[in-house]
């Protein structure tokens, strides 16, 4: 398809990283201003869920429909995605859910969510940012790789059905249900109009992704993976361009970083809450760096973060993509009851006789 439109003037490669930089910039001013983050829905403050929830299930609905969509009219498939194998790494995915979830409670936000805070001057969210990509680096080709292939080596044989496109009701009956869940959820969300109208702007990038990966830069002499949204992978791939661009090309997934981090930053200078944010004290500074080690490891086990395989793995309606979201959902929930919204971090004060006092932690 790229070279049928006329495209081939520009590498397909180069091509891609243009393409994930307009996605993420999209992206980026659409997740800043809607507050887009899974860990609020599932672990913030009791007032905060249900709004949270309201802008995720919109986002997740809009793309069920969009990329059930493109499949039905054969722009995409998914039948060789790596969602799809049949020996599915159950225990990996389990862990690695659960492990993401835990992370994304003790550093107050999932990986899509802290990019974006920092792009808006959150160097506590920048710090989690580095962290992860080299974590995750480490667990796909590092030395964390071995324990990697030993529970990915746990499989359960799904035979041909790994979706629930497979199941009764099919590929549309699954996808009216679930994303007539998630609309009424939505609805009762007490979200403003507006709001859950730009997450549903967000969650077209979804299908957009896909159909522009997998149709559109479709190149049968340079073919590219089939990607969306997603911020593992990426993450790994822009932290070695960074150190080794000369001779690592940038990707889609480099693109997509970048224009997050510059969507971000635009949708935060022109709504004025741009701010210099860092840490208070040691103990949240280890906090912050164990949970981002462990969403590192999660994400890459699990098969992806809340977005990757969350909000662009569910809509494929595989059975490993949404394992693997409701995985960190428990993971963050559990995690969020044991460290409650709230929940203090102790900050040296002084050194006096009685010690350390607690003090509360910012939102975010």
């Amino acid at each position: 398809m790229y070279a049928d439109l006329g495209l081939d003037f520009i590498d397909v490669r180069l091509a891609s990283a243009l393409f994930g930089l307009a996605l993420g910039l999209a992206f980026g001013v659409l997740a800043q201003r809607t507050r887009f983050c899974l860990r609020r829905a599932v672990a913030g403050a009791p007032e905060d869920r249900r709004s949270a929830a309201g802008v995720w299930l919109t986002a997740l609905a809009v793309a069920l429909v969009g990329t059930q969509a493109i499949v039905a009219l054969g722009l995409v498939g998914f039948s060789e995605h790596r969602f799809f194998v049949s020996e599915v790494p159950v225990l990996a995915i389990l862990a690695g859910g659960l492990m993401f979830g835990a992370g994304m409670v003790l550093t107050r936000g999932c990986i899509s969510r802290l990019t974006v805070l920092g792009a808006s001057g959150n160097l506590r969210a920048l710090t989690v940012v580095l962290i992860f990509a080299v974590v995750a680096h480490a667990t796909l080709k590092g030395v964390l790789a071995p324990l990697r292939t030993s529970l990915a080596s746990a499989t359960v044989d799904f035979g041909d059905m790994t979706g629930f496109a497979s199941l009764p009701g099919g590929a549309w009956g699954w996808t009216a249900v679930l994303a007539l869940l998630a609309v009424a959820v939505a609805i009762r969300s007490g979200n403003r109009p507006g709001v859950l109208l730009l997450a549903a702007l967000l969650g077209a990038l979804v299908p957009l992704g896909w159909v522009g990966t997998g149709y559109v830069l479709y190149d049968d002499f340079d073919p590219i993976a089939l990607e969306s949204l997603s911020f593992t992978a990426p993450a790994t791939e822009s932290l070695f361009f960074v150190i080794a661009s000369t001779s690592i090309p940038a990707g889609f997934g480099t693109g997509l970083i970048a224009g997050t981090l510059l969507g971000a930053l635009l949708a935060a200078l022109v709504s004025r809450s741009f701010a210099w944010a860092s840490f208070d004290s040691p103990h949240q500074t280890g906090r912050y760096a164990a949970g981002a080690a462990l969403m590192g490891v999660g994400g890459v086990l699990a098969g992806g973060c809340t977005v990757g395989a969350g909000l662009a793995g569910v809509p494929t309606l595989s059975f490993a993509a949404t394992l693997a979201l409701v995985a960190i959902a428990v993971g963050g929930a559990v995690t969020g009851r044991l460290l409650p919204e709230g929940a203090t971090s102790p900050s040296l004060r002084g050194s006096g006789a009685q010690g350390t006092r607690p003090q509360a932690l910012p939102a975010e």
